[in-house]
């Protein structure tokens, strides 16, 4: 009996180790960041799923959007929200792809950083083998008059966020998604940040950023924004007004050829978008004109964010021409 019972420990224990997830470990050093020691380039997409009609976010069209993003070669996908679903975190990290999750500062206690109930999201799925990063706050630094008037109750938020962060989980850095290059108070306040976003917007040329961020720092940076919208408001460029996929084809492909040619500074991109956003910047039942976004005159080639054509694929999930752009740079560069 007692041999009985010792190889049914040793079953229990095995069985136990088999269906143990292994959490894939990311560290930053210098400016890579690496998974399990090699070095890793984003090659991303924004994604907040929102149907028609709607201005929730809704994965029901997962399995879709998941086998489109693999197609396009898609490794990383940024959320503005927290993924609050194994389920769909589950399907994320067998598509062989992974998430940066994002915090907000203030979400009604819900995960935000505000109330401090990040951690505790942080802590439920810091096994999950599809987390990348941990992302806290999105151009945050555009709106002081979320912060009191003071930019330094954010950074300090962020940093202290980022702090219990640490504390809490050692296999993923933090970072956030800074408007542009981050200033010298940005940077000093905010220590515990390991590899730093930046939504940039500079036509179809971010070139100088890298330079610029070069000269500040020693710690990795990607992208968390970039790209061009399918609507042109004025005829600019050589480009005709009105919904024009060719303009956002052209500047898409632009953009990441220097962001690639940079990689030495640049950990690449999450460009925006995954499908268009209906709710953005009208009724929702239809796709509307305008939208406003903040430091957006850099917007290729009109200088005018309209806020519902930045989907590489429209909202029936329809390939726009550059969906193509997409994938031809992410799978053409080797990991």
């Amino acid at each position: 009996m007692k041999n009985y019972i010792v190889l049914f420990l040793i079953f229990c224990v095995f069985t136990s180790c088999k269906n143990e997830v292994q959490t894939d470990v990311v560290v930053v050093n210098k400016r890579q960041i690496l998974v399990n020691g090699s070095p890793y380039i984003i090659k991303g997409i924004c994604y907040h799923p929102v149907p028609k009609g709607s201005n929730k976010t809704d994965f029901s069209t997962l399995t879709q959007d998941l086998a489109l993003m693999v197609e396009a070669g898609i490794n990383t996908i940024r959320v503005y929200v927290p993924i609050d679903d194994k389920a769909v975190l589950d399907d994320i990290d067998a598509a062989g792809i992974k998430v940066i999750i994002g915090f907000g500062y203030d979400q009604d206690g819900v995960f935000d950083i505000k109330s401090g109930t990040c951690i505790d999201y942080v802590n439920k799925y810091k096994n999950h083998p599809s987390i990348l990063m941990w992302e806290l706050g999105n151009e945050y630094n555009y709106h002081p008059e979320w912060f009191e008037g003071d930019m330094k109750n954010w950074y300090k938020a962020m940093n202290d966020a980022a702090a219990l962060i640490h504390k809490n989980d050692s296999k993923h850095p933090t970072t956030t998604a800074h408007g542009e290059l981050p200033d010298a108070l940005a940077l000093s306040m905010s220590p515990n940040i390991d590899v730093w976003g930046m939504n940039v917007y500079r036509w179809d040329n971010p070139s100088n950023i890298f330079t610029e961020w070069e000269a500040v720092s020693n710690k990795p940076m990607y992208l968390s924004e970039a790209g061009g919208d399918s609507y042109m408001t004025i005829s600019k460029a050589g480009f005709e007004k009105g919904i024009n996929e060719k303009a956002q084809a052209a500047a898409n492909k632009n953009i990441l050829d220097k962001i690639f040619e940079n990689q030495e500074v640049c950990s690449g991109v999450t460009m925006f978008s995954f499908t268009d956003g209906w709710w953005k910047a009208g009724n929702p039942d239809k796709q509307d004109i305008g939208g406003w976004a903040p430091n957006s005159s850099g917007v290729p080639y009109d200088g005018s964010p309209n806020e519902e054509f930045w989907g590489i694929v429209d909202i029936d999930r329809n390939k726009k021409e550059t969906y193509s752009v997409i994938k031809t740079k992410y799978t053409q560069l080797k990991q």
